[in-house]
């Protein structure tokens, strides 16, 4: 029996579950082998060898290299694992969450520190908030920047 899952429909969330869980199992575990020094080393050495080391599919390991964070998490990446990765580039949190957004790191952090994103439009998918998918990149960092944006159910 399938559970019912009404939080599939938040816009602009995908939500960490089981699921999500075992379809990313081995690409979290990338990302955590990311903690030691020497698989750092290795990782950014030759990054298309090192991921081949992995069980995770073409689709995650082609995520993983455009640094597209949102569509590793559409692939089963949970993001405290996935900050691995930014943390393995020299980019803190703050400046991963913008790249999610479209955002420049300066345009997410006015819009943390003024509140976030208005809940208005955007319990439902289909609202029309700022978080829905036709809105998606936002900021400057986005336009044109040809940022993926993962779809709802990813």
């Amino acid at each position: 029996m399938a559970l019912d899952k009404p939080y599939l429909d938040v816009p602009g969330t995908t939500i960490f579950d089981a699921d999500q869980s075992r379809k990313g199992y081995w690409l979290n575990q990338f990302c955590m082998s990311l903690m030691k020094a020497e698989n750092r080393a290795r990782f950014k050495a030759n990054e298309r060898a090192y991921l081949d080391e992995w069980a995770m599919t073409e689709e995650q390991k082609q995520a993983v290299l455009a640094r597209d964070l949102n569509r590793c998490i559409g692939l089963g990446g949970n993001i405290y694992f996935l900050a691995k990765i930014g943390a393995t580039d020299g980019k803190s949190f703050q400046q991963m969450a913008g790249s999610m957004t479209g955002m420049t790191e300066d345009e997410y952090r006015a819009m943390m520190v003024s509140g976030g994103r208005s809940v208005q439009g955007n319990r439902y998918v289909g609202e029309d908030g700022d978080a829905q998918a036709h809105r998606q990149p936002q900021g400057a960092a986005g336009v044109g920047a040809g940022v993926a944006h993962s779809s709802k159910g990813a």
